[in-house]
């Protein structure tokens, strides 16, 4: 499966910006399950300075400087992703205990390994909680195969807590999220992370774009669709799995890959610094379109 997206983001600022600076991450990863064709990120007003680099957890970034005066700034990202099937049924004939790859995170025999032992440790948005350890031990029970005990405990975060938008800034805590049960995507995340890498797993978070499909007899909007969260988890011989925990799913064709990190902080679509410019409102629009096989 192919598609186009479009990912545009507009500032609009109180009083003038005369220089910015910016890092994104809007060119979607190649990996054995996508393969990006094209990306382009353009800038409303123009850059004077752009370039791309390979950050350390192998995201593209466009890196670009605007220092023409300006009161509204854009950012196009336009890319073509193919996407190929994961053949997912398969996984759960894997009956590698979760104990078993924890131990062999400790030891990591392999460079793959060694790489996955980093996400293990806990990150800014994923301290280790001992109250969300324990709802962790309710999947990984003692011998369960680490892919049945991540799907049960995906479907139990996708049951237990609800989703509400504005109910969460980035910075609330995720202590919080847990105490109240509601949070987005990025929390669900977040609290999946901080449950499995309080088991010692190694688990990394996952940014990028998920399709919507409009009611039966319906024309599908411009902008409906969004930017998204889930997460993945490393098992030896496998590789990573990724599971959407917003949506209880095990993602297909109906995802694409940005970038991956230890969580939001290392994906952040776009970020940078301005001089100037007050007060900003933010828009963000996607548009994510089929293009055939």
């Amino acid at each position: 499966m192919k598609y186009k997206v479009k990912h545009s983001t507009t500032y609009s600022y109180s009083e003038p910006v005369s220089l910015c600076q910016n890092q994104a991450r809007l060119s979607p990863i190649s990996n054995e399950f996508q393969r990006c064709i094209s990306n382009q990120v353009i800038t409303t007003p123009a850059a004077d300075y752009l370039d791309t680099f390979v950050d350390y957890f192998g995201n593209k970034v466009t890196v670009f400087d605007i220092p023409t005066q300006h009161e509204n700034l854009i950012v196009t990202a336009i890319s073509e992703v193919e996407i190929f099937n994961r053949q997912q049924a398969s996984l759960f004939d894997a009956q590698i205990t979760w104990e078993s790859v924890v131990a062999a995170l400790q030891f990591p025999v392999n460079e793959l390994a060694l790489q996955a032992a980093e996400f293990t440790l806990p990150s800014v948005f994923t301290p280790i909680d001992p109250q969300i350890r324990q709802y962790a031990f309710e999947s990984f029970t003692p011998g369960r195969a680490i892919i049945q005990a991540t799907e049960d405990l995906m479907a139990r975060i996708f049951n237990d807590f609800q989703y509400e938008s504005g109910f969460t800034t980035i910075s609330t805590p995720l202590s919080e999220v847990f105490a109240h049960k509601k949070g987005v995507c990025q929390d669900f995340a977040h609290f999946a992370l901080a449950c499995l890498r309080s088991l010692g797993l190694a688990a990394r978070y996952v940014s990028g774009y998920i399709e919507t499909l409009p009611p039966e007899g319906q024309v599908k909007l411009e902008g409906a669709d969004a930017t998204h969260a889930w997460f993945a988890i490393y098992v030896p011989d496998l590789g990573w799995i990724d599971f959407d925990p917003t949506n209880n799913v095990l993602p297909n064709d109906q995802h694409i890959t940005l970038a991956v990190g230890r969580d939001f902080a290392d994906v952040t679509p776009l970020k940078g610094i301005v001089f100037g410019g007050g007060t900003h409102q933010l828009l963000v629009a996607v548009d994510m379109n089929r293009q055939g096989d």
